[in-house]
């Protein structure tokens, strides 16, 4: 069974990127672990729309309500939830710019968050519909390390991915990985064979 695999870059950077290079070792890592694997590339470098009023209010009508500006401004979010829908894991580069996720990182996750096609309202709060898929982080940092007090990132994202449903989330820090001896990269990549062998696939 073929395990499909979205990679989405946050990156700015397409050359010299650590974000970039360890999902790459990620994703070699679940082929090793899987054999078969497929994997679908997202790269956000080149920038994303933002949400407007356009984009709100095609969003808020029945499908059958909407014109073709409305279908347009809706287009490239439908494109980003069935890629999500499709995948089985999601390998996420996302360093951390100002304590935080990239901008660009932002406005995926507001093209993925869509009420009533990956979550929804219940009597007993919302629900995610994006369920049974594993997401690997990778966040390298300047200096601030993953889960210390002024890292806001890994928070949100774990927050927000389990929002739609997606709460099985495993993060990779690389605090100073750019600019130190390689120690930062060699306990990435240590901490990227731990997950992949520690969690196997499903038969």
């Amino acid at each position: 069974m073929t395990t499909r695999i979205l990679h989405v870059s946050a990156g700015a950077r397409r050359r010299d990127s650590v974000s970039r290079r360890l999902a790459e070792d990620l994703i070699a890592a679940l082929g090793q672990r899987d054999g078969d694997v497929r994997v679908t590339q997202r790269d956000l470098i080149g920038g994303l729309p933002f949400v407007d009023e356009t984009w709100a209010a095609a969003n808020d009508m029945p499908d059958d309500e909407r014109s073709p500006e409305h279908r347009d401004a809706l287009s490239v979010s439908d494109e980003i939830v069935a890629e999500v829908q499709d995948a089985d894991v999601l390998v996420i580069g996302a360093p951390m710019y100002n304590f935080s996720v990239p901008a660009v990182l932002k406005a995926w996750i507001d093209m993925l968050a869509r009420a009533r096609v990956t979550f929804r309202y219940t009597a007993d709060g919302p629900e995610g519909l994006l369920q049974g898929k594993k997401a690997y982080v990778i966040v390298p940092s300047g200096g601030v390390p993953v889960g210390s007090p002024a890292d806001f990132a890994t928070p949100y994202l774990r927050h927000v991915l389990g929002f739609v449903g997606i709460a099985d989330v495993e993060f990779v820090g690389a605090r100073g990985a750019d600019r130190d001896d390689g120690t930062a990269l060699d306990d990435a990549r240590a901490r990227i064979a731990e997950l992949v062998h520690l969690a196997p696939r499903a038969a």
